[in-house]
């Protein structure tokens, strides 16, 4: 099964806490408290968002986290690369790969075209959807129904 690790689970949540205070700075402790995460993981996290580019921290009494730019041009794609590294199915859909049957191989052209699907879903989505800032809710029971007539629908 295709899943994001707890890490970006939990970036993805502290991202969404930073989207919905997008006038104030939110310090660690603050964002453990709200999110009811462990002090020392949100510190982590935070850490390597800000080295990736997705928040921006200030020292200082007054000091805190907040988005490095408007949750509307943060991607889901963005936030995966961010604790993950590139999404690849398989390994010759990575950029360096390093398959010893690529030149025999029948299904690899297959999988990369899977692969890119997905990569350009995760790009659509933003920030703002993934707090559920957007306005409208997700009709999951809409989108399990296009899902199993083959085709996608945005709810």
């Amino acid at each position: 099964m295709l899943r994001i690790s707890k890490m970006t689970d939990y970036a993805t949540v502290l991202l969404a806490r930073l989207a919905a205070a997008p006038d104030r700075q939110l310090t660690a402790t603050q964002l453990a408290a709200q999110s009811h995460l462990a002090a020392p993981t949100v510190s982590k996290v935070l850490k390597q968002l800000h080295r990736r580019g997705l928040v921006s921290s200030t020292l200082g009494l007054r000091g805190g986290y907040r988005l490095a730019r408007p949750a509307a041009e943060i991607t889901a794609a963005q936030i995966l690369d961010a604790l993950e590294g590139p999404m690849a199915l398989i390994e010759c859909a990575r950029a360096t790969h390093q398959c010893s049957i690529e030149s025999t191989c029948g299904v690899g052209r297959a999988w990369q075209r899977v692969n890119l699907a997905i990569r350009r879903s995760l790009q659509e989505i933003t920030l703002v959807e993934l707090a559920g800032l957007g306005g409208e809710p997700v009709r999951f029971a809409a989108l399990e129904r296009a899902l199993r007539g083959g085709r996608a629908e945005r709810t």
